[in-house]
């Protein structure tokens, strides 16, 4: 009979919250108001249209700092207390990134989820016979290129530490030499 660990269980650490993109889909629902109920994608401007509140900036907000701005927005429109409002992301489609260079698949990627530099190259192919990953950049809109060593990373040498490995933001390219 195998002996249960006693040691406290290992807990994953959750993921970052996903803050809303260009190109996402979002759900809003005003609870007891069905014609206030949309389906909403936001503009490439990283804004979208509500009625009754006018323009709602949503580019790197947290879907419950758009609640608040609906909410707020609303306000004017109640007598008393707002009815809650509920704002999902339907479809994350704003979450986008390319990888170009020496990989086997070089395209864009809408995952769907966060990735780090390492599931981006992974979901192009890995990188092919020539592919320098000891110099991988990471072009960032507004900032200064990001290189990364991960070669011994891809050889399964993983004795660098997972926080030493850059997460991919929307917009990313990745460019493997």
């Amino acid at each position: 009979m195998a002996q249960q660990p006693s040691g406290p269980a290992t807990v994953r650490a959750p993921d970052r919250p996903y803050t809303i993109n260009a190109g996402d889909e979002l759900e809003i629902y005003v609870w007891g108001e069905e014609r206030l109920q949309r389906e909403i994608r936001v503009l490439p401007d990283g804004t979208f249209s509500f009625p009754l509140v006018g323009q709602v900036i949503a580019q790197g907000q947290l879907p419950s700092q758009v609640e608040t701005a609906i909410t707020n927005g609303l306000s004017s429109q109640y007598r008393g207390q707002v009815p809650q409002v509920t704002v999902s992301v339907k479809a994350p489609a704003g979450f986008i990134f390319s990888v170009i260079g020496r990989v086997k698949s070089p395209s864009t990627f809408t995952p769907g989820r966060y990735v780090n530099v390492v599931d981006a190259i992974a979901m192009a192919g890995g990188g092919d016979e020539f592919a320098n990953l000891d110099n991988v950049v990471i072009v960032r809109k507004g900032q200064n290129p990001l290189r990364v060593r991960l070669g011994g990373v891809m050889k399964g040498n993983v004795s660098a530490n997972g926080a030493d490995i850059p997460q991919i933001e929307s917009g990313d390219t990745v460019i493997v030499p």
